[in-house]
């Protein structure tokens, strides 16, 4: 994590603050309970629920958990029909088990020494070439045959290349397309030692095949070229010139079940009460994996993204003992790992006006790091889509937690690309005004070790504190936030 940090201009804050204080009534944070928060977090992050994980019936639970809390919030529900939920289909591709691969003599069984990148359909019998540089090779090398390499950082500048599991990807994502480009019937890549120590994260998050909705695209690197990964053992297999490679690799489909949970508190001024200030957070995590034979197996979220989900239900409550003039909406995402798949469903499917939602307030990871930084996501340019909301909340933070900024991550350069991985921004894109709430990654991030008891509640309440007073301002104020003139996000 980048260690920048620049701390706002308290007095130009200050005036951002009297600015709100005009508009709104303050306020009642105390209603945000520190106990409430802690009770729920230790539920929802619980091995009971098994990490939550996307298109599985531990998501469905845990959503159906969190619905039954915000019931007895007194929260009204706000998704079809008049429940608290809304349905989706999660369109599952995977590899089928019945993929062979052989290289000369040697069969390579699925799953234990040999990993197929992505699902697809494919028969491929060429001989192998072996190429050092995949980049540079020409097209008359290649064409008609099948590609193999070893995992290189060639070219790699991406800080991200020292973590093995992000190394295999970038390497991955880097060459294949132009690989595929100029004419390879395949890929195979070879485990260097870095690689080698993803490989047993790789086949559990390879075996689950790609996800998306209807109307979202694939996330297919591919089509009809298969990509094979394969241990270092084989190195002096696939050297040999013109060893033959044979391959036939299936999918299969199927469709599940997901579901975002929406609930709402209704405005107490008649006419504004039609807009909605929308909270946001996602359910799912990513279940259970077994990375290290004999060690915990289950990924609990509970800073990815239990810390949101029980912040919302905490927001919920303060809302229904003071409401707004405006109304709060509130929408705990599902399948948010599998690429915002719910965030992208509720914001094509809204189940209120599409032109009543006035801002989104996103949270994700808000429970770690120092006690006194965090991350305000959506007040840089190109992030910044909204002038108005940014003010109401950096006001916030100065009249409250005073939290020192990080700006680092939401900076178009930045090499994690944040922004865009978190479900504020299928509204954005919408050009709804939106921030993001967060206090970033850590080391326990999509590992067993994010346990609710590594969270620090303390800083965990401030943040929902934080983004509470935030939607309330807006809430409250005269008038809805604007976009930006010209607003444009760089990808």
């Amino acid at each position: 994590m980048r260690k920048d940090i620049f701390l706002f201009s308290f007095s130009t804050l200050l005036c951002f603050a009297g600015q709100v204080n005009s508009q709104s009534k303050k306020a009642p944070i105390d209603a945000i309970q520190q106990a409430e928060i802690k009770r729920d977090l230790f539920t929802l992050a619980d091995d009971h629920f098994r990490g939550r994980e996307a298109g599985t019936l531990d998501e469905l639970k845990a959503s159906m958990w969190v619905a039954e809390q915000a019931r007895k919030a007194g929260l009204e529900p706000a998704g079809d029909d008049g429940t608290y939920f809304q349905f989706y289909s999660l369109l599952r591709e995977r590899v089928n088990d019945h993929s062979t691969v052989k290289i000369g003599d040697r069969t390579f069984s699925l799953w234990k020494d040999m990993i197929v990148w992505e699902p697809g359909f494919a028969s491929v019998d060429a001989p192998i070439v072996f190429v050092n540089d995949p980049l540079t090779v020409d097209e008359a090398t290649v064409k008609g045959k099948v590609v193999a390499l070893q995992f290189t950082e060639q070219d790699l500048t991406d800080p991200r290349k020292i973590i093995p599991w992000r190394y295999v990807t970038l390497v991955v994502q880097n060459c294949v397309k132009k690989i595929a480009a100029k004419g390879a019937k395949a890929i195979i890549f070879v485990s260097d030692d870095r690689a080698q120590q993803a490989w047993a994260r790789a086949i559990q998050d390879r075996i689950r095949g790609t996800y998306r909705i209807e109307g979202r695209p694939s996330r297919q690197l591919l089509n009809g070229i298969p990509i094979i990964w394969i241990g270092a053992d084989a190195l002096d297999l696939v050297r040999v010139p013109n060893q033959q490679f044979q391959a036939n690799v299936y999918a299969e489909a199927f469709t599940y079940p997901s579901v975002n949970v929406v609930a709402k508190v209704k405005g107490s001024d008649p006419k504004l009460a039609n807009e909605y200030v929308l909270f946001s957070g996602h359910t799912d995590h990513d279940g259970v994996r077994n990375i290290e034979p004999g060690k915990d197996s289950i990924l609990n979220g509970a800073d990815d993204n239990a810390t949101a989900c029980v912040a919302l239900l905490a927001i919920g409550r303060a809302f229904h003992q003071q409401p707004g003039k405006r109304s709060a909406l509130f929408v705990w995402h599902g399948a948010e790992e599998r690429g915002l798949l719910g965030s992208y469903y509720f914001a094509e499917h809204p189940t209120v006006p599409q032109e009543s939602l006035v801002a989104v307030l996103n949270a994700d990871m808000i429970g770690m790091n120092s006690p006194d930084s965090a991350g305000l996501l959506g007040i840089t340019p190109p992030h910044l889509n909204s002038s108005d909301l940014a003010n109401i909340a950096l006001a916030e933070n100065a009249k409250g937690p005073k939290f020192k900024l990080d700006t680092e991550w939401d900076k178009a350069s930045h090499f994690e690309g944040f922004y865009f991985r978190s479900d504020h921004l299928p509204y954005v894109r919408k050009n709804i005004p939106a921030i993001f709430f967060t206090t970033l990654t850590h080391p326990r991030y999509h590992t067993p070790a994010d346990e609710a008891a590594t969270i620090n509640i303390e800083k965990l309440t401030k943040m929902t504190r934080w983004m509470y007073a935030t939607g309330f301002g807006v809430a409250n104020a005269a008038n809805r936030p604007k976009i930006v003139d010209g607003f444009k996000l760089e990808k």
